[in-house]
């Protein structure tokens, strides 16, 4: 059986739990959980990176700094996970769904500002795959009308955009290191907080709203409740299972990348009507996050994964568009955002981790030609 995903594991893993356990201090903001901001914010720029428990508290922390209130409107792409928009919906505000462009699951940035209404707050562009939004436009638009931007950054570590890291160009970026993504922890996420003025407070909502940083920097005799906040810290003993991986970033990315175009070069060789492989935009590059095709068809797309299960290989289709959700359609009237649609429809993405074999590539594009020749039908002159 050729999984989906399997988790890449270094080595190190072990001897640092271990030194943490012995260590008698296992819970937030110790050594390990500095040792991982730190790197994030050395080797990426970011004005200050924050560990939490997952994507989904980073973009909940994110909503909170920016004050999110009942009626407050916020642009989401539609083709993006629950998490994108249901962190807005808990605090009352508004989501707006955006389409994705024609070519590329990303959020279409020519469809953002008739979206635009005097109680928009917010814009969320999320990275699919790793591969970076139109960062440019975004920006230009934000700025214009006086909007915060988070980057929803949960595929993506590691990439640019243009030469700007993803994740340090918006107000706020959130990463995530759930097992199915590059670096991996099995549950855990990071906020990146790009606007000086937002990090001291983004340290107290993380810390249950009190100003117990402070405290234990010696700068008060004591710390209190001082705003509202949660508990979005991760642990030490995640942290140091987390900073064994980053560790080994380069050798991890190398690895994908290697794969990823293994793919890539297979794929070039596959001519069929019924599926197309994504263009990547320009202004980014793939991160090995994963590699994805689009069928033209849903029931294209759930042959094709039944006939690869028969064949001992698990590929997966991704998100269901919200727009088309029973939480979304129980509050609001129908709206069609064909991209979106199309994609959640369509796509399909094969297995790729850090210990996949090119040889394994090389079987699944096989079985996936077989696949077609069986789906296509003779032409008229046959």
């Amino acid at each position: 059986m050729i999984p989906f995903n399997k988790p890449y594991v270094t080595g190190n893993e072990i001897s640092y739990l271990q030194e943490v356990i012995s260590s008698g201090k296992i819970a937030s903001n110790g050594k390990f959980t500095a040792k991982c901001e730190h790197f994030f914010e050395d080797r990426y720029g970011f004005k200050r990176a924050l560990l939490t428990t997952s994507c989904t508290t980073a973009l909940e922390m994110a909503a909170l700094l920016i004050d999110i209130k009942p009626g407050d409107e916020i642009i989401v792409p539609s083709y993006s996970y629950v998490s994108t928009a249901n962190v807005f919906e808990k605090l009352g505000g508004k989501v707006v769904f955006a389409d994705a462009c024609t070519e590329f699951p990303n959020l279409d940035p020519n469809k953002l500002e008739k979206l635009i209404t005097p109680n928009t707050k917010a814009i969320v562009p999320m990275h699919y795959g790793g591969v970076s939004c139109d960062m440019e436009r975004i920006m230009e638009i934000a700025e214009r009308y006086h909007l915060y931007v988070i980057e929803d950054a949960a595929m993506s570590i590691d990439n640019t955009y243009e030469n700007k890291y993803i994740g340090s160009i918006g107000h706020f970026a959130a990463f995530s290191f759930h097992e199915t993504k590059n670096i991996s922890c099995g549950e855990g996420g990071l906020l990146v907080v790009n606007d000086p003025k937002f990090i001291e407070r983004a340290e107290i909502i993380r810390d249950k709203g009190t100003n117990r940083k402070q405290f234990l920097n010696g700068a008060i005799d004591k710390y209190e409740w001082v705003d509202i906040g949660g508990s979005f810290a991760t642990n030490e003993i995640t942290a140091a299972y987390l900073f064994s991986q980053l560790e080994e970033i380069d050798f991890i990315q190398k690895k994908r990348m290697e794969i990823w175009n293994s793919y890539a070069c297979e794929f070039e060789k596959i001519q069929s009507s019924l599926v197309e492989r994504p263009n990547i935009p320009a202004h980014s590059r793939a991160n090995g996050h994963g590699f994805f095709i689009v069928c033209h068809s849903k029931e294209t797309r759930d042959s094709l994964i039944a006939f690869m299960a028969k064949k001992d290989i698990q590929l997966a289709f991704h998100y269901q568009a919200l727009h088309q959700s029973k939480y979304y359609l129980s509050r609001n009237p129908e709206i069609s955002l064909p991209n979106a649609e199309r994609f959640s429809d369509g796509l399909v993405r094969f297995p790729l981790f850090t210990d996949l074999h090119v040889q394994d590539v090389e079987q699944i594009c096989k079985d996936l030609k077989e696949f077609l020749l069986k789906c296509t039908p003779p032409s008229k002159g046959d």
